[in-house]
């Protein structure tokens, strides 16, 4: 049992290479977020004031409110208030995919990932042809 228990310290390229791997994660985690989050919504599209013209009409509903109707009317007026702020914390879609074409190409190649799997969770074709991942990847 001579063996040395000492770890040999991590090389300077080791380090380099995991903290790449963790920017370039970070940086397609935040975009595929960004593009779930940036995804059309089903039905009409509500905008700022449609939420508020709502919410003023909905002010008016709570006053002659039964008890059952109050509490739905006050769930729907939180519902809107946080459609609303989430309509101002806007997700710069640019600055993202612009991140993300940049490191892209090497996240695939070291991650083995397909042209395919990358349509398949919303990325599109011309982001990927802008990143150098074309269908044969």
């Amino acid at each position: 049992m001579g063996s040395n228990s000492a770890k040999s310290p991590m090389s300077d390229e080791h380090k380099a290479a995991l903290s790449k791997g963790r920017a370039e994660g970070r940086i397609v985690r935040e975009y595929l977020e960004g593009l779930r989050a940036s995804k059309p919504k089903r039905g009409r599209k509500r905008t700022p004031d449609t939420i508020a013209a709502r919410l003023e009409k909905l002010e008016a509903e709570l006053a002659v409110a039964s008890p059952l109707d109050e509490l739905m009317l006050v769930q729907e007026r939180r519902n809107l208030s946080a459609e609303l702020d989430a309509m101002s914390n806007t997700v710069d879609m640019a600055a993202l995919e612009a991140a993300f074409v940049s490191v892209a190409k090497s996240y695939s190649d070291s991650k083995k990932i397909s042209y395919q799997s990358w349509r398949d969770v919303g990325v599109g074709a011309s982001v990927l042809k802008s990143a150098g991942i074309g269908r044969g990847d």
